[in-house]
């Protein structure tokens, strides 16, 4: 099998350089672009720089030359960000794995169509260890679905800027679907004054934003006298870049869609496909 040809977003990046670390030490897979913004001081240097590593693969701003020739690109920038490489990578034929997070509903439906081109797998979280804790919080919420309350507390670093994290929002999902609910309807983002009881028919957001914490989300079930907490926790990026390189296995001999994790993973409920 010839390796993966891979080019990363957000090369300058802290999960920019952890995903390039991860596809120089795989044996199956070979950096061939590294794209920045205009105006990253990043621009013009060796990919592999900052890792103490050469690669011959100069960061660029050039989306088209960047892609050329390649299999796969892997995303983690912004919005913005990611629907001005989306054009370009549906009608050259590279395949996609967006990890960015934060996308209006304009922003989902122009990944959506886009994916009508090209495979694609969005995912807010590419940890496999998040994805099967997303199989677990489906299962305790059906068995909690009556007389618990349910809270979402997340955590990240003091750069992340949106809030709540896409993976919180995707635990909020699978829950709220798991017992009949539409989050849209029953999400509560914040709290402040005099608030009244709460609904039990809520599903609560709270972040935390904060020095060097690389993710941590908590579901939290609150019955009357008892209390359970299913938490995942990342002290690294390494379980990001991991999923996403199994993500981009994935496309290879996968048809033209929108996937997730859950149908890389083989997780997905055939009941719900």
């Amino acid at each position: 099998m010839n390796a993966l040809r891979i080019v990363i977003a957000g090369a300058g990046g802290r999960m920019g350089r952890m995903l390039i670390e991860s596809v120089l030490e795989a044996t199956d897979a070979r950096l061939t672009g590294a794209l920045e913004i205009s105006g990253s001081p990043a621009l013009g240097h060796d990919a592999g720089e900052a890792l103490g590593r050469h690669t011959g693969i100069a960061v660029t701003d050039d989306i088209e030359a960047a892609l050329a020739g390649a299999d796969v690109l892997i995303d983690f920038t912004r919005p913005e960000g990611t629907l001005r490489y989306l054009p370009v990578a549906s009608r050259t034929g590279v395949r996609m794995v967006i990890g960015t997070t934060g996308f209006d509903e304009d922003g989902r439906a122009q990944i959506a169509q886009a994916a009508q081109q090209i495979p694609i797998v969005a995912a807010p979280n590419m940890s496999v260890g998040v994805n099967a804790t997303f199989k677990l919080l489906e299962m305790a919420a059906r068995i909690l679905s009556h007389g618990y309350d349910i809270e979402i507390i997340e955590a990240h670093h003091r750069h992340k800027v949106d809030a709540p994290s896409g993976t919180a929002l995707k635990m909020g999902e699978v829950v709220a679907k798991a017992i009949g609910r539409d989050l849209s309807q029953v999400g509560v983002y914040s709290r402040e004054g005099v608030t009244g009881e709460r609904d039990p028919s809520t599903i609560g957001f709270s972040a935390i934003r904060g020095g060097d914490i690389v993710g941590e989300h908590t579901v939290l079930f609150a019955g009357i006298g008892e209390r359970i907490e299913i938490t995942h926790r990342s002290s690294s990026r390494q379980g990001y870049a991991s999923g996403s390189l199994r993500a981009c296995r994935y496309l290879m001999t996968a048809p033209p869609g929108l996937y997730d994790m859950q149908d890389v993973l083989g997780l997905r409920d055939p009941d719900s496909a």
